[in-house]
């Protein structure tokens, strides 16, 4: 008889700039979440489609490429996957629009610091586990 395995836990990193998608992936690495990097909005939601159940984390910039935004995915996201622990992220100040960010969504300004990405991870990990 086998042994009952545990899905994987998936830290989805969302972010245009190689290197910096590059330094997310490699920070939550740390964790026991599984590294999944998408470069825009619409590579993420084809990966969610796909793989929503296994999907703990989150982590997406404000600004990417084509048609959809950080902000647009999240917002999908919080509709249709609301167990997705979400943190957003920018290296710019929330304009307007932007303002209308969801209450159950994390914003964090870049540089973001190390420890809060994982410490977010983390709780993502443990309400993954506890569903």
């Amino acid at each position: 008889m086998g042994q009952r395995m545990e899905p994987n836990r998936v830290a989805l990193i969302v972010e245009d700039d190689f290197e910096v998608r590059g330094l997310a992936a490699a920070l939550l690495e740390e964790t026991d979440l599984k590294v999944v990097e998408a470069s825009s909005a619409e590579e993420a939601l084809d990966y969610l489609r796909l793989h929503s159940e296994e999907v703990a984390f989150l982590f997406a910039d404000v600004r990417l490429p084509c048609l959809m935004d950080g902000l647009d995915l999240v917002r999908t996201v919080r509709l249709k996957w609301p167990w997705v622990r979400t943190v957003l992220t920018s290296g710019n100040p929330l304009d307007q629009r932007e303002g209308d960010v969801p209450r159950d969504v994390r914003f964090m300004p870049k540089p973001w610091r190390a420890l809060e990405v994982l410490m977010e991870a983390e709780r993502a990990a443990q309400a993954y586990r506890q569903n």
